[in-house]
C-alpha cells in the first residue's frame, strides 16, 4: 500500500487522539489493526503519531506563532491534526521532501476538511517552510 494511505492513516489516528483523548497506542493498535500497511509504511505510521506527541509543545507554538489570529484550541480537529503532522514531517523527517509533506498536507484538507481548509493549510505550512532554520 502506499505512503499516501499511511499518511492518511496517521492523520485519522492523530485526530481520533485529539478528539476523543484516546491513550496513543491503543488509537494505534485500532488503526493499524483495520487497514493492511506494508511494515515500512506501518512503521511510518508509528513514527509520526509518537513523534507528534512527543513534540507537541514544540509543534503546538510554532503553530501559534504563525497562525497569528487563530490559538491552537481554536483550530478545528481536521486542521490541527493535519497541521501538526505535516509540521512533524517538516521539521523533524529529513526523509521526507518539505514540497512532499506540504503537498499531502494539501490533499488531506480537501479529503477530510472544509473548503477553507487547503488554503489555511497551505498558507501556515508556507510560512513555515519560508521561516524555518530546519534544512
Amino acid at each position: 500500500m502506499s505512503r499516501r494511505l499511511a499518511r492518511q492513516v496517521a492523520f485519522q489516528t492523530l485526530f481520533q487522539i485529539d478528539l476523543s483523548k484516546s491513550d496513543l497506542e491503543s488509537a494505534l493498535a485500532q488503526r493499524l489493526h483495520d487497514v493492511a500497511l506494508s511494515p515500512e509504511n506501518e512503521k511510518y505510521v508509528k513514527t509520526v503519531v509518537r513523534g507528534v506527541h512527543q513534540q507537541i509543545s514544540a509543534i503546538d507554538a510554532q503553530i501559534s506563532m504563525i497562525s497569528k489570529a487563530w490559538e491552537v484550541h481554536r483550530l478545528g480537529f481536521i486542521d490541527r491534526s493535519i497541521l501538526r503532522m505535516a509540521i512533524y514531517e517538516v521539521v523533524f523527517m529529513d526523509e521526507i521532501p518539505v514540497g512532499v509533506a506540504v503537498n499531502e498536507a494539501v490533499e488531506l484538507a480537501k479529503e477530510f476538511g472544509d473548503d477553507e481548509s487547503p488554503k489555511f493549510i497551505n498558507g501556515l505550512l508556507g510560512t513555515v517552510v519560508r521561516d524555518g532554520d530546519f534544512r
